[in-house]
């Protein structure tokens, strides 16, 4: 039985812990200097198949109805925590930009160097650094969301994030830096 109880503290302080984590992220996404990287919505599957074009959704995997929901509820999150972007970016490919349009946060602009590069790792470090560049350049009165994919938020940060999940950061010299996640599910 004391492994039980054991066990369930460690429970207990984990999910703790992850409240803290999201409450401290969404306390800076209400301030100034924030960027919050967002993973699409739930599409399942790994890649786009062979025939992949940026231009039409029917080559692409794409979001399927629990990916249409969570975008929307993580929408609705966010502004029920009081997060107001000052823009909303993502990625060219179409589970990105209807992750972002479905979340009604603003105006979607697509950014490529947000694109997923899943397909040509070659293509990590370059644009990674054309990321940073361009986030540097950015003045940050109000956070800025960038909805991305999975590849492209774990080269940047190291972070592994669900589909869905927010990771939460700031530029620090020329580097991102991660201050929290916030998994809304």
């Amino acid at each position: 039985m004391q492994s039980f109880k054991g066990l369930l503290a460690i429970v207990l302080v984990a999910v703790s812990c992850g409240a803290l984590a999201d409450d401290s992220a969404l306390q800076q996404l209400r301030g100034k200097g924030y960027i919050a990287l967002m993973r699409h919505a739930l599409a399942p599957g790994t890649g786009d198949p062979s025939n992949f074009i940026v231009d039409d959704c029917s080559t692409q995997r794409n979001l399927n109805e629990v990916g249409r929901v969570q975008a929307s509820e993580t929408g609705d999150y966010l502004r029920k925590a009081g997060v107001q972007f000052h823009a909303v970016y993502s990625s060219e490919w179409c589970r990105c930009m209807e992750t972002a349009q479905l979340m009604a946060l603003g105006d979607v602009q697509s950014l490529p160097q947000i694109n997923s590069f899943f397909q040509q790792m070659s293509e990590r470090d370059s644009r990674n650094e054309a990321l940073l560049l361009w986030l540097a350049k950015q003045t940050i009165e109000k956070p800025l969301l960038l909805v991305t994919h999975q590849v492209n938020i774990t080269a940047l940060t190291g972070v592994y994030p669900q589909s869905g999940e927010v990771v939460v950061g700031r530029m620090v010299e020329g580097a991102f830096e991660v201050t929290g996640t916030i998994d809304p599910r």
